[in-house]
This record gives structure tokens, sequence and C-alpha cells, in this order.
């Protein structure tokens, strides 16, 4: 392969690579947007955390027993 073939190849990789990097980071922002739209999750708490991060402090979410004991279990 000469020189112009391969630079043409490293391009559209690029660009592949570029696109496929973007759909994923907006799918996730997207996901979260969603997430937080819905009240799945407030992540706005989460934000918090950067000022408030003192161990007095009380912790953003209560996992009960059974929630430890499903993830236990995957």
């Amino acid at each position: 392969m000469d020189q112009e073939t391969l630079l043409t190849i490293q391009g559209y990789a690029k660009f592949f690579l570029i696109l496929a990097v973007f759909v994923v980071f907006y799918s996730y922002a997207f996901s979260i947007y969603r997430r937080d739209k819905k009240g799945e999750r407030d992540f706005e708490k989460y934000s918090n955390l950067v000022h408030d991060d003192t161990i007095e402090s009380d912790p953003l979410e209560n996992i009960n027993k059974e929630e430890k004991n499903k993830e236990k279990e995957k």
C-alpha cells in the first residue's frame, strides 16, 4: 500500500472513532437527563457532594438489606 492509501484509511478510522465516541457520550448524557426528569435519581445532590464531603454528613442514598442481598446474588 502506498502512503496516500494509508492516510485515507487513517482519516476514515479517525472519523468513525470520533463518531462512535460522540454517540456514546451523548447517549450517556441523554440517559442522565432522562433519569433526572423521571425522578429516578436526583443528580443535584451528587453535585452538592463536592461542597459537603465531611465525615459527619448524611449518606446520599440509604441502601436497605434487601437491596444489598440482591447485589450480592448478582
